[in-house]
């Protein structure tokens, strides 16, 4: 019963998940960004 439980709670809203994977992808790309501008400025200066 309570893997029964778990995997509807899972199948219904995997929001937990989907909303940590959101948050890497958008950390990523924020370091990808700003490790590039920061590179461009030391270049520059």
């Amino acid at each position: 019963m309570t893997k029964q439980t778990k995997q509807h709670e899972t199948t219904r809203k995997p929001s937990k998940r989907e909303r940590r994977n959101k948050l890497i992808v958008y950390i990523m790309i924020l370091t990808m960004v700003s490790s590039l501008l920061f590179t461009g400025l030391a270049y520059i200066l």
